[in-house]
């Protein structure tokens, strides 16, 4: 097998997949530019203090992620994929039980090291669905028609993954990682019924933890009716949905945002695609929807070319990954569904989440090439 591809061979990327996906990173920025503004200034006494961390510990970092990506052969992942899960996993709990894992907001996301921190939760991500579609991918497997050697396995292992994630807390990468996961395993092959079940028992299981957690209940109860408590707990979505409006058409003008520090919250997290549409209007925030589109799409066109399964589920599982990520952070902050917290890919602040999902553009635009 090929480690590196650093010959072509004939054959050549997805371009339109790769500008797509360079374009929203450079969208991102230039909004994390505007959004972070007002906040970079009173905090550090730099305008753009959030920018350059971002450029310095997520872009540039992603920008070698997705070099070393590309030419690497994706097969290659293939025999790594359970060593690489059982990794991210040990740093998972190494951040859950041990003094390493950094709390801020009431959530235990981050393992320092030193000047270094990082959410292990981001690497899960990418080696959650590496192994799934290894697992699934294998030659003459029937583990999608196959309950004892294949749907009991995939619960236990979404299941797992899905509990530590859960105790952090952070719902919505465990809503994101579980829907990805049933995706790729309906792709290869499964029966209808495993995956309406993995969805009842998925549903059933957030929402038992949703009813019993009095912070994820009130977000549920604020969605349902944001005017009942608009100055608390319907404060959030509402600024949202005010912000959101105040863009029309074309937008108030580029920094020209009146809500990104004084009153909307997390306006450079799971808010920045407020500050986007306000001072970019319907049509900018158009585009970025637009973007993202085109992106998913040729993932799932290049993926339908694949012969190699594992080559297909992961393309598959990547586009969903990225598509249900942006689907959930855009509809949350637009009052379609209760505010999750999770971040906008390429665009949110956050160096360890572009950095990973730069890094899956990475592998996906070396899949490409193999279509």
């Amino acid at each position: 097998m090929v480690f590196f591809d650093f010959k072509k061979r004939g054959r050549t990327p997805d371009y339109i997949m790769i500008t797509t996906l360079f374009l929203l990173v450079v969208f991102g920025l230039i909004t994390l530019a505007s959004a972070s503004s007002d906040l970079g200034k009173i905090r550090f006494n730099d305008t753009y203090h959030y920018l350059k961390h971002q450029v310095l510990f997520g872009a540039s970092l992603g920008v070698l992620g997705f070099s070393l990506a590309y030419f690497i052969n994706y097969k290659t992942y293939r025999r790594i994929a359970l060593p690489f899960l059982l990794s991210s996993l040990a740093l998972l709990c190494l951040t859950l039980f041990t003094p390493l894992g950094f709390s801020s907001g009431g959530a235990t996301r981050w393992l320092q090291a030193g000047p270094i921190s990082f959410q292990p939760s981001e690497v899960v991500k990418i080696s959650f669905i590496l192994f799934l579609a290894a697992w699934l991918s294998r030659p003459g497997s029937t583990r999608g028609k196959n309950v004892a050697g294949g749907f009991l396995p995939f619960l236990f292992l979404s299941g797992g993954t899905a509990f530590l994630l859960m105790i952090q807390p952070s719902t919505s990468s465990v809503v994101i990682l579980l829907f990805t996961a049933f995706v790729a395993y309906f792709m290869s092959g499964a029966k209808i019924s495993y995956i309406a079940s993995a969805i009842v028992i998925g549903i059933i299981g957030i929402g038992l933890v949703v009813y019993v957690s009095p912070y994820r209940l009130e977000r549920f109860t604020s969605f349902l009716n944001p005017e009942a408590d608009s100055a608390g707990s319907g404060f959030h979505l509402s600024q949202a949905l005010i912000t959101i409006g105040s863009g029309g058409l074309t937008g108030v003008g580029y920094g020209k945002s009146t809500n990104k520090y004084r009153y909307l919250p997390e306006s450079i997290g799971d808010s920045i695609f407020a500050i986007a549409a306000e001072e970019l209007g319907f049509v900018g925030a158009a585009i970025m929807v637009g973007l993202f589109l085109v992106l998913i799409l040729r993932g799932f066109l290049v993926a339908a070319k694949l012969g190699d399964d594992f080559g297909r589920l992961l393309m598959i599982g990547f586009a969903s990954l990225i598509g249900i990520q942006a689907f959930i952070n855009i509809a949350a902050i637009s009052g379609l569904m209760p505010l999750t917290g999770v971040t906008l890919p390429f665009v949110s602040y956050g160096g360890t989440s572009l950095a990973v999902f730069m890094t899956l553009g990475g592998i996906m635009a070396n899949i490409s090439r193999y279509a």
